[in-house]
């Protein structure tokens, strides 16, 4: 049997690519609003971001989950993803 693919995606902060479950994933819904995604399924246009309390302030100061959602991020959307981190 061939062994299964592991999904790696890229870290739009870092630019470093890890698997799927390693990273934290932001969608823009098709209705325009912008939530953390826990279960990494969520429809609509995603970024991710590296599991790490420096990366999610560093997004919050460049702004460049606005740049690739094109949407404004709403200040719950950090406080979400640095509890997420906390929390693990």
């Amino acid at each position: 049997m061939k062994p299964r693919k592991i999904p790696m995606r890229k870290c739009v902060v870092t630019q470093e690519r890890f698997e799927k479950k390693q990273l934290l994933r932001v969608v823009r819904t098709p209705e325009g609003e912008v939530i953390y995604d826990k279960t990494g399924k969520a429809n609509g246009r995603g970024v991710y971001l590296s599991k790490s309390v420096e990366v999610i302030e560093k997004a919050r100061k460049t702004d460049i989950l606005k740049k690739h959602l094109e949407a404004p991020i709403p200040e719950v959307i950090y406080e979400d993803l640095l509890k997420a981190v906390k929390d693990e």
